[in-house]
């Protein structure tokens, strides 16, 4: 399986992103993530998907969409952006079981992974870290030990490095 970082720049409508991701769940492919947010002009929406083919012809497929969905009226442009070296975040916030008594070591993870503690409770702390999906994985992990209680994750957002733009 492979997975695929798509950008789609597209009209800011109602409806808009439903249609783009129809067209991936009609084909087989799963969306791992998706971030969409206003870009610098309020009229134009950009889109950060990251699908994983689950059949046979992943790559054929995947040409197959990015056509129908350059028909679409409403998308402007697409990108793979898979292959280009790229800056890729995600944001997290992670609510932990934090007795008094284990506070001093989650502080020690959080500062390990520049993350920063955003809420405290009396038996809780919700910590907010930014930065890529390994990033993200190895502070769960840690974290796992002292219970997670919840996660919400915005999904990834990615940019080409470099002059080059969409």
């Amino acid at each position: 399986m492979v997975k695929h970082t798509l950008t789609v720049l597209v009209e800011n409508k109602p409806g808009v992103a439903a249609r783009v991701t129809g067209l991936f769940t009609r084909r087989g492919f799963n969306i791992d993530s998706i971030n969409a947010a206003i870009t610098d002009k309020p009229d134009i929406s950009r889109l950060t998907i990251v699908i994983t083919s689950e059949r046979e012809g992943g790559e054929r497929q995947l040409e197959q969409i990015t056509k129908q969905l350059n028909k679409l009226i409403d998308v402007i442009k697409i990108s793979d952006i898979t292959a280009y070296d790229s800056i890729e975040r995600e944001l997290v916030l992670v609510k932990v079981d934090a007795k008094p008594e284990r506070r001093t070591e989650i502080l020690q993870i959080v500062e390990v992974f520049r993350a920063k503690i955003v809420d405290i409770a009396s038996e809780s702390m919700i910590i907010e870290v930014t930065g890529d999906e390994d990033k993200i994985s190895a502070m769960l992990t840690m974290l796992a030990d002292f219970g997670i209680r919840e996660v919400a994750r915005t999904g990834k957002v990615a940019m080409i490095r470099g002059a080059k733009t969409l």
